[in-house]
């Protein structure tokens, strides 16, 4: 992703800072997402794994990333809280 872009994306609900997630936090996603039962704050399940995603400076919100483009939407947010072990 580029660096310019990072910098100036933000929560757009909370309006924090985003960083990418690192291994540990993406790896943890993914196990989450594998095991079943992961949901986007729309209800809707997050079947597909992430290759990389955005996560909001408390680390509570995760944004996924598809094909280079961040999908900053409310309702495809990811809550860390429902997933065990996430690395803080």
């Amino acid at each position: 992703m580029d660096r310019k872009l990072l910098d100036i994306l933000c929560c757009p609900t909370s309006k924090q800072p985003l960083a990418l997630l690192n291994a540990a936090e993406l790896a943890a996603v993914n196990h989450a997402i594998a095991a079943g039962g992961l949901r986007r704050a729309g209800g809707e399940p997050q079947s597909a794994t992430l290759a990389e995603g955005l996560i909001t400076r408390d680390h509570k919100i995760v944004y996924r990333i598809d094909d280079g483009i961040p999908v900053l939407l409310a309702d495809e947010a990811i809550a860390t809280a429902g997933i065990a072990n996430f690395p803080r």
